[in-house]
């Protein structure tokens, strides 16, 4: 029933104790494990959460079988069901549904890339990217509602930003092309939303200290905002960013976006990116979902203005040969290409396959 083998000399540990169904309590603390995730994961996970992972064969074995992969699927479903009124939506008239149009990279004169260094491959090796263009952000309190969403999406299905990160930015302040990329703390540079300019370290120190004074402020333990997130990245050599054309780091996961490229309320192309470190499928279904919520929230606000006023710019939208419906004005999804540094394809998203846990809602035109 337990097992305490601390601080040890051990680099590896056995699947096979995922096989032991009476062990209950077990202490692998003080070892140099070879993978760094796992000796994370025995500092400070449950002992049922260690053998999970030991069981799906630790990482980069068996992802699709994995019991975490699992889970996490049947999580996704599950929310995608609420979402969908608990299929309801199966008997609503096509007529009802979201328009998404995508746009293919051969028929873009200048598509976006995003380039990717081979450093990132043990820091947090999958980014899905595309571009967004036609949101309406400016009745109400439509910004607001976007980063809320955005924000209840990083708690439910990102899982706390441990299974994906989102970051969404104003296309027109993005200089292009993209480079996906690692740096030292002490020498990655960003602004991040609402700071001045500092080294990731810097931030990170910051955001420490922030968070040991609300947790004297409160006197608990929880703590909110960027805060919950700063273990994500312990033990970490490299961070991983998200690189412009000159120079600049426009995002840095699983923290936070940069200044620079900040959306506002007069923003109506969008580039959206998600990262992770566990898998590609989880980025993509994360990006399906917000997808899905942006063109929710972009009907909500063309309601709301009532129909009036020519910034809809029904024309540029649709293009030709889509029909068009009253208060469902297609969002247009530009394919962004995920290259290595050699221009070999990684990612193209949206495929044809994308988008697919979403089509109960959304009407993708490609």
């Amino acid at each position: 029933q337990s097992l305490d083998v601390a601080n040890n000399q051990l680099r590896e540990l056995p699947p096979a104790l995922a096989d032991c169904p009476r062990l209950k309590e077990a202490n692998f603390r003080g070892n140099q494990l070879r993978d760094k995730r796992l000796e994370k994961m025995v500092n400070g996970c449950q002992t049922k959460a260690i053998l999970e992972y030991l069981r799906a064969g630790g990482r980069g074995k068996g992802k699709a079988e994995s019991a975490r992969d699992e889970v996490r699927k049947k999580k996704r479903e599950k929310q995608q069901k609420k979402d969908g009124g608990d299929g309801e939506q199966d008997e609503v008239e096509e007529a009802s549904k979201l328009l998404v149009k995508v746009l293919h990279v051969t028929e873009n004169p200048a598509p976006l890339v995003v380039k990717v260094s081979p450093g990132i491959k043990d820091i947090r090796p999958f980014i899905v990217c595309c571009v967004l263009k036609g949101v309406n952000l400016k009745p109400g309190n439509a910004l607001k509602r976007f980063l809320s969403m955005q924000t209840k999406l990083h708690e439910d299905i990102c899982e706390r930003r441990t299974a994906a990160t989102i970051a969404t930015h104003d296309l027109q302040l993005v200089k292009a092309p993209l480079v996906y990329d690692v740096e030292p703390p002490d020498e990655l540079k960003i602004m991040p939303l609402g700071r001045k300019e500092l080294k990731a370290k810097d931030l990170l120190h910051q955001l420490q200290l922030e968070a040991e004074e609300q947790r004297k402020q409160k006197k608990r333990q929880n703590i909110s905002g960027l805060h919950k997130y700063l273990q994500l990245l312990d033990g970490k050599e490299n961070y991983p960013c998200l690189v412009d054309a000159e120079g600049a780091v426009i995002s840095f996961p699983p923290i936070t976006n940069s200044e620079k490229t900040k959306i506002r309320k007069d923003t109506r192309d969008l580039l959206l990116e998600v990262t992770s470190d566990s898998s590609l499928q989880i980025c993509k279904d994360v990006m399906d979902t917000l997808i899905l919520k942006i063109a929710e929230l972009n009907r909500s606000a063309l309601e709301n203005k009532e129909g009036s006023g020519s910034d809809t710019e029904p024309d540029a939208l649709c293009g030709p040969g889509i029909l068009e419906r009253p208060g469902s004005l297609p969002l247009v999804v530009e394919q962004v290409r995920v290259v290595d540094m050699d221009g070999n394809l990684k990612v193209l998203y949206p495929s044809k396959t994308d988008l697919a846990t979403v089509s109960s809602l959304l009407t993708v035109i490609r």
